[in-house]
C-alpha cells in the first residue's frame, strides 16, 4: 500500500474539516489536497530525479510537499535544518536530490542557501485558482518513499531507506496499539524531519482524519497553552521535554486534563520526572520505543497496562528477540542481550551503503538494533543500554543508563550523561557530566556521595563534572559521543 493514497482519500472525504493547525494558520482537508496539487505542479518541471528535499520547520506545508512529491512518484528527503552547512550539503549530495522545497524565512534562518539545481520557495508558488490535474503515482510496497538521514558511525549521516510498505505498515501497527478516535487531537512538537514526527505526528493523523496541531519550536509555556486551547488528547515528547514542562510555573492539572495518551520516547524517562508529573498533574507518562530504521514505532507501554521502565510489548506483526551479542543465541527471559527485530516496518537498509546494510542484519533477516534490553515473563520489553556504549569495569558490564537514572533522581540534576574513560587497572571507569537545574546548585562530591548510596561500588563515577550545558541532538537527547571528546 502507498503512503499517499489513504491520505488523499481522507482529505477528499473531509474537505471542510480543519485537519492541520500550525503556528501561522489552519488547513482544511480541501486546502491540504489542493495545496499539494499546486506544489506538485511547481515541482514537476523542475525535478527529473526521484529525490525531493524538504527544508521546512514543522508546519502544515510540510505534509503538502511530501504528498505532492509522492503524487509525482518521487522520494521524500526531509532535511534537518539544525545541521551544520557542510553536514546539510553532504546529505543533499549523497541523496542525489535536484530540487529542494523551502521557504524564504527558512533560508534567512539558515543564513545560507544550500547548493542544489532547483530551489523552490513556497513563497513563489501560486495557490490561487485550480491546480494542474495530477494523476497520483501508484508505487509498489517496496518502492522507496522516504530517505531519513541519521548519524553514522563514521561521522557522516547515513540515509535510512523506508519504503511505502514500511511506513504504511507502521501506521497500521501503531493504530493496533493506540486506537485513535475521530475526535482525537494530536499535538506535535517533534520535528517532521524526525521519524516519529513524520510518521506518527504527521502521516498517521492525516491517514485517519484527526486534527494535528504542529508548533515549530519547543517552548514549554506555549505548548501548555496549545494543549489547553486545542484540548489535545495525544502528546508525544522526549524525556527532557517532559522535564521542562514540569518547570512551567503557571501550568495546572486542567491544562493536561484532556490527554488520553502521554508518551515519552527517544531516551529513558527518569523516575523523578514520571513521579513528579503524576503528582503535580495527575498524568501517567507511558514509554515507547522505536528507531528510524523501524519507521519508527516498535513498542508502546500505555498507562492502561503500565510497567515502570518498560517500553511495552511489540506492536502487531513485529517479531522481537533478545540475543547474546557475542553468539547470537537467544537468551532466557529476564536476561540482558541485544534487541533484534523483523517485520514489515523494518528498513530495507542504508542508502548506497551495502556493507553497512549487510552488517545491520542477521542471516535470518533480523535487524540488529544495537540496543540492550530484556523481556519479562509477560513479554514486556525493558531497554537497558546501548551495546556500543556498554562499559566494562573490572570485568563487569555496566550501562550508562543505570548510572544516569540514579543521578537524574538528584533534585539539582537537570540532565546528565555518562561515558567510560580508559583506566590501567579497571579497564574503564565511569565519568559523569551533569547539567544542573536552573536556580539549583550541586557539588561534585555531593553527587558522588549520592551515587555511592544507591549504586554498587564499581558503578559509582570516579569523576563527576558539572557543566553549563550538555551537548544534545535536535530532539534534546544528550549525545554521549560528544561527551567523550571532553575526557
Amino acid at each position: 500500500m502507498s503512503v499517499h493514497w489513504p491520505i488523499i482519500r481522507r482529505l477528499a472525504l473531509n474537505p471542510r474539516r480543519v485537519l492541520v493547525v500550525d503556528d501561522r494558520r489552519s488547513y482544511t482537508g480541501a486546502e491540504l489536497l489542493v495545496g499539494a496539487m499546486h506544489i506538485a505542479s511547481a515541482i514537476k518541471p523542475r525535478s527529473d530525479t526521484r529525490g525531493v528535499g524538504i527544508l521546512l520547520p514543522s508546519c502544515g506545508a510540510f505534509p503538502m510537499v511530501a504528498l505532492a512529491s509522492w503524487m509525482l512518484g518521487r522520494t521524500v528527503v526531509p532535511l534537518n535544518f539544525l545541521l551544520k552547512p557542510e553536514e546539510l550539503q553532504y546529505v543533499i549530495d549523497n541523496a542525489g536530490i535536484d530540487t529542494i522545497v523551502t521557504a524564504q524565512a527558512m533560508l534567512d534562518h539558515l543564513g545560507h542557501a544550500p547548493r542544489v539545481r532547483h530551489m523552490l520557495r513556497l513563497d513563489d508558488v501560486s495557490f490561487s485558482g485550480f491546480p494542474e490535474p495530477v494523476v497520483p503515482a501508484c508505487p509498489a510496497d517496496d518502492e522507496l518513499a522516504v530517505l531519513l538521514y541519521t548519524s553514522g558511525t563514521s561521522g557522516k549521516p547515513k540515509g535510512v531507506m523506508l519504503t511505502h510498505g514500511n511506513i504504511a505498515a507502521n501506521i497500521r501497527q501503531t493504530l493496533g496499539v493506540v486506537p485513535v478516535q475521530p475526535d482525537d487531537v494530536m499535538l506535535g512538537v517533534l520535528p517532521q524531519f524526525h521519524s516519529f514526527g513524520l510518521t506518527v505526528l504527521t502521516l498517521l493523523p492525516l491517514t485517519v482524519g484527526v486534527k494535528a496541531v504542529f508548533t515549530a519550536k519547543f517552548v514549554p509555556a506555549r505548548l501548555v497553552r496549545l494543549m489547553r486551547e486545542h484540548q489535545a488528547t495525544f502528546f508525544v515528547a522526549i524525556a527532557s521535554m517532559w522535564g521542562a514542562l514540569l518547570n512551567t510555573k503557571d501550568a495546572t492539572p486542567e491544562d493536561f486534563a484532556s490527554l488520553r495518551y502521554a508518551i515519552s520516547g527517544g531516551e529513558p524517562l527518569p523516575d523523578a520526572v514520571a513521579a513528579r508529573f503524576k503528582e503535580r498533574f495527575g498524568i501517567v507518562i507511558s514509554e515507547g520505543y522505536g528507531l528510524t530504521e523501524t519507521a519508527p514505532v516498535t513498542n508502546v507501554c500505555l498507562s492502561t497496562d503500565h510497567r515502570p521502565h518498560s517500553v511495552g510489548r511489540p506492536v502487531p506483526w513485529l517479531e522481537q528477540r533478545i540475543v547474546d551479542p557475542a553468539t547470537g543465541i537467544p537468551v532466557e527471559t529476564g536476561h540482558d542481550g541485544e534487541v533484534q527485530m523483523r517485520g514489515p516496518n523494518v528498513t530495507q537498509g542504508y542508502f548506497r551503503l551495502p556493507a553497512e546494510t549487510a552488517a545491520a542484519f542477521t542471516r535470518d533477516g533480523f535487524f540488529r538494533t544495537g540496543d540492550i534490553g530484556r523481556f519479562d515473563d509477560e513479554g514486556f520489553l525493558y531497554i537497558t543500554g546501548r551495546l556500543k556504549e556498554m562499559l566494562i569495569i573490572g570485568g563487569e558490564n555496566v550501562f550508562p543508563r543505570e548510572i544516569e537514572e540514579v543521578l537524574g533522581q538528584h533534585p539539582a540534576v537537570g540532565a546528565c550523561g555518562v561515558v567510560g574513560s580508559p583506566d590501567p587497572v579497571r579497564g574503564e571507569i565511569p565519568v559523569a557530566f551533569v547539567e544542573v537545574r536552573e536556580g539549583a546548585a550541586a557539588q561534585e562530591s555531593e553527587l558522588i556521595a549520592w551515587c555511592r548510596g544507591r549504586l554498587a561500588g564499581y558503578k559509582v563515577p570516579r569523576d563527576i563534572r558539572v557543566v553549563p550545558e550538555l551537548p544534545k541532538n535536535p530532539t534534546g537527547k544528550v549525545v554521549r559521543r560528544e561527551l567523550r571528546k571532553w575526557l
